[in-house]
Order: structure tokens, then C-alpha cells, then sequence
């Protein structure tokens, strides 16, 4: 069942991902006539937009935007596109791909939500499964639209269903405030968390009522509102659904679908096909590792690809004695032969089984209760409650093999938390989201920068992406964004 549904997953996706949002071409046009009839058609339709919202993992480019661009790693490969290397040094442009391909998944996400909460509500079929794919699409809405306003700041709001060109050329598609992005992302969680189950969903590629409330902390959290984060953050906290896998290795190896630490996943296979020869797989093997003909660490002795590996200062950042740091990051590469060749590269998500490294198998997890146990300590920390705090780092770090803190006051533990979160969520694709939240990107970047004595920086500007100049060209009614 579950490599159907992946089947399904990737033909949605590839449909989708041809096309400019809000392009609309007539042969994909779905008619109201011929879908959205019954239980089943809506059910068809919620599939296809996890399809699309798995594509920000799928493709890497979400990691492109939240690891590349950060201290976290760099790109080691001799011969790097523009765009990539426009990454790696915070000078992205307008024309650049990675952020245009964000953009057009986000989009394409919400407009098939929207498409679902729209007609659900005149076809009659049970009304508890009703309630869920309702919940489900304003889930993935919501998720798709922080995505947007923390990447790109004020993003075009439409909660209409578009049928024709002259539909689209007459709707209101300007920027809109960022603070209305946010109560349109609130108001869907809400919603949402009333009307899903409050029972675990052992497919933890779904979205539950948890799932929710998680999203919901880490909206409250980025928005300083720390009294509504610290209750929906313990609401997980309490529901005792979750809990810390004891290894950490087996957060990011073979056969880390549906562990009792994951909250969100996204599922992959490998050595599968979709009926248009795509794989099913995922590409993280590649990315992550180095770009050495001669490597011998993959069956076949495949090459990676050397695209995201971690920064040295990373490799340094991990204390003496935490067990994450030999499971997460090597340096040192077996070649053809038997010697070793010095060369960073990462091990967490990297299919080592994978014939084809382009086509692993490892689950990505997108949310999972190691962060809620690190947001539910900051936020304790903004209010003022370090002590409170200290037990919900010290979780995670009992499981890396760490030693307890203790005693540290707020600005202290601040510090002690951002190490934390680094080290914790290496290619998780957490880290430029938290630097920006705690207003510490600049600082930390720029400082990493001139340690390695390169002469570009992140300037206040570039705290948010340019609006791709393509969709500006295809809807002027689009303003770039100051700087670009």
C-alpha cells in the first residue's frame, strides 16, 4: 500500500511541477463536473497535496535555503552552479532556482488546499472523514504559507478557486502584509486542531491534531507570543504521544519511518519507479557527500555529489563526548582500495545501502519531539524561567551523552539553546529559520565569514529571500522586495 501511495504521491507532484503558479493550462483544469464528486475524489485530492508539500524535502531545495546559507555547511564541489554558490555566500538573486522552486511549491500547495476547502463543504460523505481531510488541507495551507512569510515576508493571500485566466488576472494577487499571512496561518490551525483526531496516526506522513498543536508552538514561538507557544508546546508535551528515541542514530538511518520521536515525516523508497521512470527515492546521499571518484563508501563505490557537507567550524561545534557527532558528520573517506582520504561529509539521512546514492530510501523528518522539548525550553527561558527551563535541554542532551547544565541565567542558556538546536538539527533544515527567529543571523553568519576570511556578508536586507523575478514577470502586480 505504502509504495502506492508514493506512486501517487510522485505522479502528482511531477504533474504539478511543470506548471507556473497560477499559469493555468486547460488540459490540467479539474471540472467541477467530472471531480471533487465524492469521499474519494477529495481523499484522491488531499494525496496530491502531500505530493506537492513533500516536494520542499524531496527536491532539497528547502535545505538549499535553511542549511546552505548558514554556518551549518558549504558547498565542496569544484564546479558549483550560480545559483548554488549564490546560496552558500547569501547573495541570492531574483532569478535564482532554488528560492523560484520554494516559492512555486509553497503555492502550488496552497492553491490545492484551497481547491479542497472550497467544494468539500457541497459534497455529502461521512462528516468525522470530512472533518479530517479539512484539517489535513489546512494543515499543509498553513505550513506552505510560514514557509512563505519567514523566507520571502509578505506574500500574495488568495482564498479563491480559479477557473479561468481572466479569474486570475482580476483577483487581488498583491503582497500582503506579513501580519495577515499570519492570522490567514493561525486561523487554519486552529481550525484544524479541532477538527482532526486527537489519537496518534501511526502514518506519521499524515497530520493529526498533535501535528498541529506542534506547528502551532513553533508559530507562536517565531511570533514572541510565548504565553500560547508554552500551552500548545506542553499540550504535546502532556499528550505523552511522543517520546526521545534512546540512540540518535536511528533518527536518520535505515528504517526510521514512524518512530516514537517523529511528528512529521516524509517517507521514501528506493530502487522504485513512478510510471514516468522518476524515482521514489530521495537525493540526500548525493548532496551530503563528497564528490570523489574513487570513494569507496556506497555499493557500486558511487560518488556523491559534495553539494551541502558541514563546515569545519560545524564539526567543532559539537562538545566532547556528544554521541550526535559521529552518527551526523565524518571526515574521513574510505577510498578504492582501502586508504582514507580527508574530506567532510555528512552521515545523517545518507542511504549507505543505496546502489544509486540519487535514490535513497531514509525517511525525513520535518517535525519531531526533540524540538518540542528545545522550543518549550526557550520559551520558559523568554519568560523568564531559566530554571524551568534547564530539565528540557538537559532531555536532549542526556541522550547525547552530555553532561546536565546548570545555573545558567537567561542570556546564558539563550547561547546554550541556539548550540543546542545546531548540533541537534544538522540537515533537518532548522537552522537559518532559528538564527532569523532569535534575530542572531547576522551576527553568527558574519562572524563565521570573516573567520574563514571571505569577503561577502549577510546584510539587513538579505534576512529575507527576493521574490523570484519570474513570477513577478508572469504577475506584475508582485513588488520586489527592498535591496533586490
Amino acid at each position: 500500500m505504502k509504495k502506492r501511495i508514493l506512486a501517487i504521491l510522485f505522479l502528482t507532484a511531477t504533474l504539478y511541477s511543470c506548471k507556473d503558479f497560477l499559469n493555468l493550462k486547460p488540459e490540467y483544469q479539474i471540472s467541477d463536473q467530472g471531480f471533487y464528486q465524492n469521499q474519494n475524489d477529495f481523499e484522491t485530492a488531499l494525496v496530491g497535496v502531500y505530493s506537492t508539500f513533500r516536494g520542499l524535502y524531496s527536491s532539497s531545495n528547502i535545505l538549499y535555503m535553511s542549511e546552505l546559507t548558514t554556518d551549518n555547511t558549504e558547498i565542496q564541489w569544484s564546479s558549483p552552479s550560480a545559483d548554488e554558490m549564490q546560496m552558500d555566500q547569501n547573495g541570492v538573486t531574483a532569478t535564482n532556482a532554488f528560492a523560484r522552486a520554494v516559492w512555486n511549491s509553497c503555492l502550488y500547495t496552497i492553491s490545492q488546499s484551497t481547491n479542497i476547502l472550497n467544494r468539500i463543504d457541497a459534497v455529502n460523505f461521512d462528516q468525522t472523514t470530512k472533518n479530517r481531510i479539512k484539517g489535513e488541507a489546512q494543515f499543509l495551507r498553513a505550513f506552505s504559507y510560514f514557509y512563505m512569510v519567514r523566507l520571502f515576508g509578505n506574500v500574495p493571500i488568495t482564498n479563491e478557486t480559479f477557473s479561468s485566466p481572466a479569474q486570475v488576472a482580476a483577483a487581488d494577487l498583491t503582497l500582503r502584509p506579513k501580519e495577515d499571512v499570519y492570522k490567514l496561518i493561525l486561523s487554519d490551525l486552529t481550525s484544524a486542531e479541532t477538527l482532526l483526531p486527537a489519537t496518534l496516526v501511526a502514518d506519521k506522513t499524515r497530520a493529526s491534531q498533535m501535528t498541529v498543536k506542534a506547528l502551532l508552538g513553533k508559530v507562536y514561538l517565531t511570533q514572541q507570543s510565548y504565553d500560547l507557544a508554552a500551552t500548545k508546546l506542553k499540550e504535546v508535551i502532556d499528550s505523552k504521544q511522543y517520546s526521545l528515541v534512546a540512540d540518535y542514530k536511528t533518527l536518520s538511518t535505515n528504517g526510521n519511518t514512524n518512530l516514537a520521536e517523529t511528528i512529521l515525516e516524509v517517507d521514501y523508497l528506493s530502487g522504485q519507479t513512478a510510471g514516468n521512470g522518476q524515482t521514489l527515492g530521495n537525493n540526500y546521499s548525493t548532496l551530503f557527500t563528497p564528490a570523489i571518484t574513487s570513494m569507496a563508501i556506497f555499493p557500486g563505490n558511487s560518488q556523491g555529489a559534495g553539494r551541502i557537507v558541514p563546515t569545519l567550524d560545524l564539526t567543532k561545534a559539537y562538545e566532547t563526548g556528544d554521541a550526535r557527532k559521529a552518527v551526523s558528520v565524518n571526515d574521513s573517506v574510505l577510498l578504492i582500495g582501502g586508504k582514507k582520504s580527508y574530506s567532510r561529509y555528512g552521515l545523517k539521512f545518507v542511504d549507505f545501502k543505496a546502489v544509486d546514492p540519487g535514490d535513497g530510501s531514509i525517511s525525513f523528518t520535518i517535525l519531531r519531539y526533540a524540538d518540542l522539548l528545545l522550543m518549550y525550553a526557550e520559551v520558559l527561558n523568554e519568560q523568564g524561567k531559566a530554571a524551568d527551563a534547564l530539565p528540557y535541554i538537559n532531555q536532549v542532551r542526556q541522550r547525547a551523552k552530555l553532561p546536565a547544565l546548570a545555573g545558567l541565567a537567561q542570556a546564558d542558556l539563550r547561547l546554550a539553546l541556539e548550540r543546542e538546536r545546531r548540533v541537534e538539527f544538522l540537515y533537518e533544515g532548522h537552522r537559518w529559520f532559528d538564527l532569523i527567529r532569535t534575530g542572531r543571523a547576522q551576527t553568527v553568519l558574519n562572524a563565521h565569514y570573516a573567520s574563514q576570511k571571505l569577503n561577502f556578508s549577510v546584510q539587513d536586507f538579505e534576512l529575507l529571500f527576493p521574490i523570484p523575478q519570474a513570477e513577478i514577470d508572469l504577475n506584475p502586480k508582485l513588488k520586489q522586495n527592498n535591496g533586490y
